[in-house]
């Protein structure tokens, strides 16, 4: 028999977040940079494009550090930091790249880094990295 104790109706409003300081921006229509529901964050895969020259990074390190920094664009332009990110999934072109990708990775997340999963799949010509973030707080 299930009891319900209490109950609440949780009213969850979808926001767009969109910056033009980081990539995904010239895809509106097809994508949303970051989507707030509540106080969760949902931003979409970051790659190592840089936005001031509109052009990839070289290298899985690289990529990586600029893909980071794609997304605490987005999230600052949603009141978030990287503190807030709760989950990260990284998607590598080659599995072979994990340790290098790591070694850039680590030194943005020292302190409670979040869960994250890490897949190899064949990403689009030229990507050696992509990372997919969930962020929790209080814009």
């Amino acid at each position: 028999m299930l009891k319900v104790v209490r109950s609440e109706v949780i009213s969850l409003v979808k926001k767009v977040i969109a910056t033009k300081n980081a990539p995904g921006g010239e895809l509106a229509g097809l994508l949303s940079q970051g989507i707030q529901a509540g106080d969760f964050l949902f931003l979409c895969g970051q790659i190592g494009k840089d936005p001031k020259t509109g052009k990839m990074v070289e290298g899985i390190q690289e990529q990586t550090r600029q893909a980071i920094q794609n997304m605490k664009t987005i999230l600052e332009a949603a009141g978030m930091s990287l503190k807030n990110v709760v989950k990260v999934v990284v998607f590598l072109n080659d599995l072979a790249d994990y340790g290098e990708m790591n070694k850039a990775y680590m030194p943005f997340f020292r302190e409670d880094p979040p869960a994250r999963s890490c897949v190899e799949t064949k990403l689009l010509k030229g990507l050696l990295v992509e990372l997919d973030a969930t962020a929790y707080g209080k814009a």
